[in-house]
């Protein structure tokens, strides 16, 4: 593995899985499990062990973005991935594409987005989210990530570039939307969160307000299946209702 790189770290303590991210270095890494020297990783691939210095085994792998999302850092509620997937699903969003994205929160939909497109400029208002956002960014090694510190309601009519998706996740957005297809390519996507039916109805007439084609709003549900001993139904230690997700096209 090459100096930089970074692994997930697995290994199984009373049944139960500890896992650690971290950089191939010249560091340490210090857990419950003892002290893994991280240059022991140098000649290792995916799919090999490293041993700590109490003997605890770790298997390695490539950390995916469900493990970011699972160790970042939070400041408030993030956007769930079943929301995060419809999004990219329903915009198309590829490597091509240049994303404007706001309400940044802990950067969780921005990593996601960054994990993807060819750029992401992401702004969030208050400076302690900001921080935060910016270490999580920083941790899951995105470079194609800018993080800005401001008011998009009053930022998106400074912007003098133009994007191919722009996420929304703000209790302004219903402001925001009359300057989006001054930055929005003809044929792109915007994408807002929203959890109350009066924030997203505001939103919808917005879009109807400047014009937008192909406006949809979704709720999506998932339910984890639960077995057991005596039986398979749903689980039900997940939160029915997240938010809602409306699409629509420049």
């Amino acid at each position: 593995m090459l100096t930089g790189e970074l692994v997930l770290l697995k290994t199984s303590h009373r049944d139960k899985v500890k896992e650690f991210i971290a950089k191939v270095s010249d560091d340490q890494l210090h857990t419950n499990f003892g002290i893994i020297e991280l240059s022991s990783l140098f000649d290792k691939e995916p799919g090999d062990t490293v041993v700590s210095h109490m003997g605890h085994e770790f298997i390695i792998q490539r950390p995916k973005m469900p493990d970011f999302f699972r160790h970042a850092k939070r400041t408030g509620a993030p956007m769930m991935p079943k929301d995060i997937g419809m999004i990219i699903a329903y915009t198309g969003l590829n490597k091509n594409d240049v994303v404007l994205d706001a309400g940044t929160g802990s950067g969780i939909l921005t990593m996601y987005l960054g994990s993807i497109a060819k750029r992401v400029v992401t702004y969030e208002v208050k400076d302690d989210f900001m921080k935060v956002a910016r270490k999580n960014v920083e941790n899951a090694g995105l470079d194609n990530v800018e993080l800005r510190c401001g008011d998009i309601v009053d930022e998106i009519k400074n912007i003098d570039e133009k994007f191919d998706v722009i996420t929304l996740d703000t209790q302004n957005t219903k402001d925001v939307i009359p300057n989006v297809k001054g930055v929005l390519y003809p044929g792109g996507f915007i994408a807002t969160y929203s959890p109350f039916f009066e924030q997203t109805k505001e939103i919808r007439d917005a879009l109807d307000a400047e014009g937008f084609d192909e406006v949809m709003t979704m709720e999506f549900s998932e339910r984890e299946i639960s077995f057991s001993s005596r039986g398979t139904r749903p689980s039900t230690s997940k939160v029915g209702h997240t938010g809602f997700i409306t699409i629509a096209r420049a």
